[in-house]
């Protein structure tokens, strides 16, 4: 029987990827996925918009907070790239020079898609829990819904999904409401 040998993937894989591609290694395992698909980026681009100004900026908010799309995370042996994180500033005091985050994020944001709903699911969730992230929101901009979870004792607990157009004020954010029709293409616009 003839066994094939298994290389773990390394940093340095992520080089070679081209532009278009992000990479992550989960378990030693090199994970790529195309670039945002139009829908995606609007949802993380309108989380994004709706959360620096008062959680970043201290605008119209408690402030405190470092919001990011897309940070390199290295957290123990994995590499991973949600599609926003947020820091409390207590968390993370000094803002890393390099390029990437060695710190465990507060809060995860997952905008979900065909190709990378079980990857988000299945292999990330259990990581951002053993990483100690207290916060994880995925959302589905096909099923147009938000589910918010804790981390209680090591394990996801759903504290609640909203849809459609609810209008939002969603823990750890709770000061600032979001209208979730704003994360959504209208369904009159079509798809291209």
């Amino acid at each position: 029987m003839t066994q094939s040998a298994y290389r773990l993937a390394t940093y340095e894989d992520l080089f070679d990827l081209p532009d278009n591609l992000i990479g992550e290694i989960l378990h030693g395992q090199l994970i790529t996925q195309p670039r945002p698909a139009p829908k995606h980026a609007l949802a993380a681009s309108v989380i994004g918009d709706e959360f620096v100004s008062p959680y970043q900026r201290g605008i119209g908010g408690p402030g405190g907070w470092w919001i990011l799309f897309e940070p390199e995370l290295h957290l123990d042996k994995h590499i991973l790239v949600p599609d926003l994180a947020g820091w409390r500033r207590e968390s993370l005091p000094q803002f890393p020079e390099g390029a990437y985050f060695s710190v465990a994020p507060d809060w995860v944001c997952e905008i979900l898609s065909p190709a990378t709903a079980r990857t988000d699911r299945a292999v990330k969730m259990p990581i951002y829990a053993e990483q100690g992230v207290s916060w994880i929101w995925l959302v589905d901009p096909d099923c147009r819904t938000l589910e918010v979870y804790s981390l209680h004792q090591g394990h996801w607990l759903l504290e609640h999904t909203w849809q459609e157009d609810e209008r939002v004020q969603a823990p750890p954010f709770n000061e600032i409401s979001l209208v979730l029709s704003d994360l959504w293409v209208p369904e009159s616009s079509g798809s291209q």
